[in-house]
């Protein structure tokens, strides 16, 4: 059924590239490319292999191929063909003749919060000196956002539009698909399979925090601030295994009313646990001895950081909670974030999404990450959490101390030690 439905998407690729001529418009030496762009290097492939089928087994068309890469087909009539990942730097310096946009709704990168635009604007000046040059956006809708949604409520169905937008459900545009899948489907998540089957935009997704508030926590050219003496500072990590997901390390602290995050740290995939937690020991050590994070692996990161002298506490706030609380926090422009691409793009592209009981959740795109995004929201709430806490304390014992003079035995007596003096 997937396979029926890109064949059909992806040779529009095949027939640009191969009947159709665009020497008139090339100058010596130069190549025209039709593009075709999916979310990532797996969906890139999947398409591909379609194209090499188009290519390699009908004769007329095998025999136009004068060079053929792991992702490209160069023609002898000029044109290529070449799959690319979603990226904006990846299309620059080209002639494209035809740019094909696999998945647009879904296209997340931790270069950028908004690389579907971006990616747009950088493939135009890339079809300038081409007439007639096409591009060709075909996805499933997904939130009520971005490039695909802006040319939605743009042209469609206006009869005196420059640009067709075309939307149909899974069963118009391939009828194999069974009618009791899409039914099911429904059954057990009406918003997920309206977007999936029926061509509608979900309107259970909306963005977790607007980019501008975002851009104006971050302190431009700050990329990481030194310890400093008589400062109480707090680390979160967000673990992981090392075959996957990337390992990432944020410290912060309270300077008045403000949270400042001063140092962040981060290991992709593939990596040695171990490795990473003696590196980020060795880092937190001049900041603290003592760090948060969540429930991954349940002893296994609390084991391996006390080997290196740190205590490793679990959180006791989910992600979707650290999120909800590192909010108000944004909003109200108490933060100082670091000049960190990755955690402005993440922070950006977090959704909040309502479950069918009611009850909000907050989380990366699919297919997107939020590591980064994680541990900073988890620093930055634990500082501000635990600090609040310790100027109650302090609230609180102060008068009492006065109270009975100035003498305050810190071990035995009958007054416990506040926990803003422990440790």
């Amino acid at each position: 059924m997937r396979a029926r439905a890109l064949c059909w998407r992806w040779s529009p690729s095949v027939y640009l590239a191969a009947f159709h001529s665009y020497r008139q418009y090339l100058a010596p030496g130069e190549r025209g490319t039709i593009m075709v762009i999916a979310c990532d290097r797996r969906q890139a492939r999947t398409i591909f292999r379609y194209i090499v089928g188009l290519l390699t087994k009908v004769p007329m068309l095998a025999r136009m191929v004068e060079r053929e890469t792991a992702e490209a087909f160069d023609l002898t009539n000029g044109v290529s063909i070449e799959v690319a990942v979603a990226s904006f730097r990846s299309v620059r310096g080209y002639t494209i003749v035809a740019a094909l946009l696999d998945e647009l709704a879904f296209w997340r990168t931790d270069e950028s919060a908004n690389p579907d635009n971006e990616i747009i604007a950088a493939i135009r000046p890339a079809m300038a000196t081409m007439p007639n040059a096409m591009l060709l956006c075909a996805s499933s809708p997904y939130a009520q956002r971005g490039a695909l949604f802006d040319a939605f409520k743009r042209y469609f169905g206006k009869a005196d539009s420059s640009v067709l937008v075309w939307r149909a459900p899974t069963r118009t545009m391939n009828p194999t698909v069974l009618q009791s899948v899409v039914d099911a489907a429904m059954e057990a998540d009406p918003a997920s399979a309206s977007a999936e089957y029926m061509a509608e935009f979900r309107t259970d997704v909306e963005t977790f925090v607007s980019r501008d508030v975002v851009e104006a926590a971050v302190i431009a050219d700050r990329f990481e601030l030194p310890p400093a003496e008589r400062v109480r500072y707090f680390g979160f990590v967000d673990p992981s295994g090392g075959s996957s997901d990337s390992m990432t390390l944020a410290v912060a602290y309270m300077q008045g009313n403000h949270v400042i995050v001063d140092c962040i740290r981060g290991r992709r995939a593939p990596f040695s646990p171990d490795d990473v937690v003696e590196e980020f020991a060795g880092t937190l050590k001049a900041y603290c001895s003592r760090i948060h994070g969540d429930r991954f692996a349940a002893e296994w990161p609390r084991e391996r950081f006390r080997v290196h002298g740190i205590e490793y506490r679990v959180s006791d706030k989910p992600k979707s909670d650290l999120y909800r609380d590192l909010l108000p926090l944004l909003n109200s422009n108490r933060v100082e974030l670091l000049d960190h691409r990755r955690l402005v793009a993440q922070l950006c592209g977090l959704e909040r999404r309502t479950a069918r009981g009611g009850r909000d959740s907050i989380d990366h795109v699919p297919g997107g990450h939020d590591d980064v995004a994680n541990a900073a929201a988890g620093a930055i709430v634990t500082a501000a959490c635990l600090a609040a806490q310790a100027a109650d304390e302090v609230k609180f014992v102060m008068p009492f101390i006065a109270s009975r003079g100035d003498v305050y035995r810190l071990s035995g007596g009958l007054t416990p030690r506040p926990s803003w003096l422990r440790g």
